[in-house]
């Protein structure tokens, strides 16, 4: 082999040494920024559930806002995942809960997260789940069906402007739980 090779060689052992420390830095700095995106939007902030808890005080009777549920399942052919109800009326300040049904498709047992999204979003804020199936993983037994609840508050302050607000979950394998679900055949 000759230098002019060797030379290319180790500047791209270099090359990808540096990317692969690049990209373990990367993975950690995605904790803290998962915090941030958390705290601006709300989503994933368990702290933040007792506070959600407090906006009971003082409901606002005389405003109703639309609260509209959808669910998607990306993975086609896997999943029975729907609303129980597609729309609901509700008064800002008071605690509703909304039930989805979920059905796993499969023989094998599999474990799944829901993800959720809210729109329009600038809203994000003023919508509180006190309790919701996508706060942790649902393990399902194959061909196992059943009712996932999330409880919300829609905070006061809601901007008068806005009086619809859509509330979506996107039912995902989750592949490194399946995998442990599998092995020990719950």
């Amino acid at each position: 082999m000759n230098d002019d090779a060797k030379k290319a060689n180790r500047k791209l052992t270099w090359q990808l040494w540096l990317f692969a420390a690049g990209s373990l830095a990367f993975g950690f700095a995605l904790v803290p920024l998962y915090n941030v995106l958390c705290e601006v939007t709300g989503y994933g902030d368990r702290s933040k559930l007792r506070e959600a808890a407090s906006v009971v005080e003082a409901p606002d009777e005389a405003r109703t806002v639309t609260i509209e549920f959808i669910s998607t399942a990306p993975t086609f052919g896997n999943w029975e995942f729907r609303p129980e109800v597609t729309h609901l009326a509700v008064h800002p300040g008071k605690l509703y809960e909304a039930k989805f049904y979920a059905r796993n498709l499969r023989e094998q047992a599999v474990t799944a997260q829901a993800v959720p999204s809210i729109a329009p979003l600038q809203a994000t804020q003023y919508f509180r789940k006190t309790e919701c199936f996508c706060f942790t993983p649902q393990q399902f037994a194959g061909k196992q069906a059943r009712e996932l609840s999330v409880r919300f508050i829609v905070d006061p302050q809601l901007p008068a402007t806005i009086d619809r607000l859509t509330l979506g979950y996107a039912m995902y394998d989750a592949p490194e739980q399946k995998q442990i679900v599998s092995k020990t055949g719950t």
